[in-house]
């Protein structure tokens, strides 16, 4: 265990890089895994039909192991960063999709009916009293996808993109060596001390973006 303290002390520069590039690749597929999912998923959620196509497609595409969709990457964008973010896109969607129709779908029709004949179009009904109704079943779904993708975005390195990964993977080739599980460990170490700061993370913009009278 001393051994392995001397050892973040001496690389706490090293891993805090591979920490931020880790981060910024998880935040960067799951922004625009929530974009696309939360578009499709107010666009199927009244189409019985549309939303179960759209949920087996991308559930399809989660089950999908890891390893396989980072090397089916490689023809197509080539290694690095956008075929990791690509393949991190592909895993981020199911939980936010299935979440945000469930969410949409759970809302008081007699709500919504109150709205219409107040006098709201659609658009207004959805934005003002709908979406505010289901965002925190959505926002469960964006958190349970961002806890997923961290430890998902570990594998990236496989296929040379950023992130905690690089280490986990460096020593699993020098396994025998002295340093395979201080780098190994160092990196499992670092995805989870950042899959814990995603999480209080959601917790407090959950608090902070969702109204008392719904919390």
């Amino acid at each position: 265990m001393r051994e392995f303290l001397d050892y973040l002390w001496f690389r706490r520069g090293h891993i805090v890089d591979l920490a931020v590039e880790h981060a910024q690749l998880v935040l960067y597929a799951v922004g625009i895994a929530t974009v696309i999912s939360v578009a499709i998923g107010v666009l199927v959620y009244r189409r019985e039909r549309l939303s179960a196509i759209a949920i087996a497609v991308t559930g399809t595409l989660f089950t999908i192991p890891s390893l396989a969709l980072f090397s089916l990457m490689i023809p197509i964008i080539g290694l690095g960063f956008r075929p990791a973010l690509a393949a991190l896109v592909i895993y981020s969607m199911l939980p936010i999709m299935r979440n945000t129709i469930a969410g949409l779908r759970s809302v008081d029709p007699a709500v919504v009916e109150s709205a219409q004949g107040m006098g709201m179009n659609r658009l207004r009904r959805l934005v003002r009293i709908e979406f505010p109704l289901a965002w925190p079943v959505i926002l469960t779904g964006i958190r349970v996808s961002t806890i997923l993708t961290v430890g998902i975005a570990a594998i990236a390195a496989y296929i040379n993109g950023p992130g905690l990964g690089e280490d986990i993977f460096a020593g699993l080739s020098r396994i025998g060596t002295p340093t395979a599980l201080h780098l190994i460990l160092g990196g499992i170490l670092g995805v989870v001390v950042l899959a814990l700061l995603f999480d209080a993370m959601f917790l407090v913009v959950g608090r902070l973006t969702t109204s008392r009278g719904i919390r």
